[in-house]
């Protein structure tokens, strides 16, 4: 996936960065997470009648490389992997597909406690880019695509993250993390597409609550 060596390339980079004396005073962190997606749904209208689209409650992994540039701000670059189902609902009628998506950000961070604490809170923000991606089978006929219909498409759209957590010190080198993000994106209409006279728009939130373990300086 593009996506994922465009990670791969900024770890790499990051890394590479850390290495040089200038950033030998900087703390850098790296960590892996897992949790669960929670997404709102968005209507699309045809005319006065509407059908709720959205992705459905799915596990969610994260990988980042992070530094902390002094006490109480850091920075973090982040990959995250969630696989769930594009799903339109209408009453007792629902259409399901396969899906997953993939997503980039970078993220700053502001602790409210030293870096000597045991529990560290803090507060994120932040920006990217996500890839949704239909992987299901598609059929000649799909319940409710006077609606939309569920695609093998692909979209990338931008990214707006915020959240906030907590780390524990698990050690010297080590943190227990955990912390919610709600990442934040225009509605892929690629994958879930309106059909011809139907409309849709405004922005997914996808809900993120992850425990992670962390390794750093």
């Amino acid at each position: 996936m593009k996506l994922v060596r465009l990670f791969t390339g900024f770890l790499a980079v990051g890394f590479t960065a850390a290495m040089l004396p200038s950033a030998m005073a900087q703390k850098w962190e790296v960590g892996v997470g897992a949790g669960g997606g929670f997404y709102t749904s968005q209507d699309v209208k045809l005319g006065s009648d509407s059908a709720a689209a959205k992705f459905k409650t799915s596990v969610a992994f994260s990988t980042w490389a992070g530094q902390n540039i002094n006490d109480r701000w850091g920075g973090e670059l982040r990959y995250s992997y969630q696989m769930g189902d594009a799903q339109l609902k209408r009453g007792s009628s629902e259409a399901v597909f396969g899906a997953q998506t993939h997503s980039v950000n970078y993220n700053f961070l502001y602790h409210t406690a030293s870096s000597e604490s045991s529990v560290r809170p803090f507060i994120s923000a932040g920006g990217g880019m996500k890839f949704y991606r239909g992987t299901g089978a598609e059929t000649v006929t799909q319940p409710l695509s006077q609606f939309a219909l569920l695609t093998q498409a692909s979209d990338l759209t931008g990214l707006v993250s915020v959240g906030g957590g907590v780390k524990v010190r698990l050690g010297a080198h080590s943190w227990l993390r955990l912390d919610v993000h709600d990442y934040m994106s225009p509605f892929p209409k690629q994958v879930i597409t309106p059909n011809v006279g139907a409309t849709v728009g405004g922005w997914m939130h996808d809900i993120v609550p992850m425990v992670s373990v962390s390794f750093g300086q």
